[in-house]
């Protein structure tokens, strides 16, 4: 019976993905219509409408997950109980919500909203952006740990514990950073929503996504296997976000509920290398690093951000080739200058509009003006987040216990069953 109950949320998980697929993928009823002249239809096609009322439903399971996986991790301090809030954390935001509305995504919403003044955000919309975050704030990467449908699809899978080496895994998480500083510049100029385009699992709650995407998602999964949660750790975006504000968190997971006895059982029960080890035979109190020294790394800060404000400055014309009209106006002036004909099919689309050319034009120069204005931005915050990062590795301060890193640990509960000491119920 143990046993049993021990792969009972594996075999769930497997009955639902199966009845899924089973379900959106049986012919229409009604199939599409054929036209003529090599008409194909897009690949995403947009979710039905929902009334409000059905979107703070949404909004209110949310709440409820968090703040049951809250109690699960800090109070309870169960792993089985977390493995259970994913499942339904899955089949629901996943499955049956299809990976929509989603908090990671919400950040391009929020970034449109801000920027663009003929775009009002939905309040669910900043509502799933926002709640998580609160939830950060008092009790750690709770919505990671069990509620997020992306992190709740690796947390299922991942079956072995590789660690990856500190110097790669300190490289490949600044990918996140990038991500999500892309992200709102091309959010906010309105260009592409780049986080759902590229959503490696939306394929599988969808049975809709280009293959290459499947192809993408599956990898992961397999990948997942044994480095776990590659997306969280070196892709998501919002991950960043929840980074930040889990270091202020009011409550947060701990490895043992009461006294440490520095076992180092613990050490090898975190995946992600995300527990600040203790030094109980260090020196108490250790020589304080001169202000000359100080002051040194955080003028390399500075630097760096600038730096990265002036490169993504210099090209940031590059990147506003991934906004439709600035490509197409770059296509028309080619064909214009060079005489190569432009064939795509919106640059057909573009000469039977009647929309002339200089038009056009101006409205690739208004484009790529707000991306030299946000660019700079964007470097700047990639130059912040990557000088802060170096000076806190040249910190190191004496700590008598072993403590999850509040930045880095999903709280996922993995370590807690590595400690003897045990809560009292």
């Amino acid at each position: 019976m143990k046993k049993f109950s021990r792969y009972a949320p594996y075999i769930i998980l497997l009955i639902m993905f199966i009845g899924h697929t089973v379900l959106y993928a049986q012919p229409q009823r009604f199939p599409r219509p054929e036209f003529e002249g090599g008409y194909t239809f897009p690949t995403h096609q947009f979710l039905y409408q929902r009334g409000p009322l059905w979107e703070y439903m949404d909004v209110a399971v949310l709440v409820i997950a968090l703040l049951a996986t809250a109690w699960m991790v800090i109070k309870k301090r169960s792993r089985q109980g977390l493995v259970w809030i994913s499942v339904f954390s899955l089949a629901y935001f996943g499955f049956y919500r299809q990976g929509c509305i989603c908090a990671i995504g919400s950040v391009q919403n929020l970034s449109l909203a801000l920027f663009n003044e003929t775009y009002a955000i939905p309040v669910s919309a900043l509502l799933f952006f926002s709640i998580p975050l609160i939830a950060a704030l008092l009790f750690g990467r709770v919505f990671c740990a069990g509620v997020c449908p992306l992190g709740a699809i690796q947390e299922l899978t991942g079956f072995r514990q590789l660690r990856i080496p500190r110097q790669v895994e300190a490289v490949l998480s600044a990918i996140p950073f990038v991500y999500l500083g892309l992200a709102v510049l091309f959010a906010a100029t309105e260009s592409q929503f780049i986080i759902c385009r590229y959503d490696p699992f939306v394929g599988f709650f969808r049975i809709d996504a280009p293959y290459t995407m499947v192809i993408f998602g599956s990898l992961l999964l397999i990948v997942g296997i044994f480095v776990n949660r590659p997306y969280c750790r070196y892709l998501c975006p919002y991950g960043v976000l929840q980074n930040i504000f889990s270091r202020f968190s009011v409550k947060h997971m701990t490895i043992t509920p009461a006294e440490c006895r520095n076992c180092r059982l613990c050490e090898s029960g975190c995946p992600y290398d995300a527990i600040l080890q203790s030094d109980p035979d260090a020196e108490t109190e250790r020589p304080a690093r001169s202000w000359k020294e100080s002051a040194i790394y955080l003028s390399v800060i500075p630097v760096i951000a600038i730096g990265l404000a002036v490169l993504l400055y210099n090209i940031s014309p590059s990147l506003a080739v991934v906004n439709d009209n600035v490509k197409l106006a770059r296509e028309i002036r080619l064909e214009k200058n060079e005489g190569i004909k432009a064939v795509s099919k919106n640059a057909v689309a573009f000469y039977e509009s009647g929309k002339t050319e200089d038009e056009l034009f101006a409205e690739e120069q208004k484009i790529t003006g707000r991306f030299r204005k946000g660019a700079p931005w964007v470097g700047l915050f990639l130059g912040l987040s990557l000088g802060i990062g170096l000076f806190r590795l040249t910190a190191r301060s004496v700590r008598k216990d072993y403590e999850p890193d509040r930045g880095r640990c999903y709280s996922c509960a993995k370590c807690m069953k590595f400690c003897p000491v045990k809560i009292n119920n």
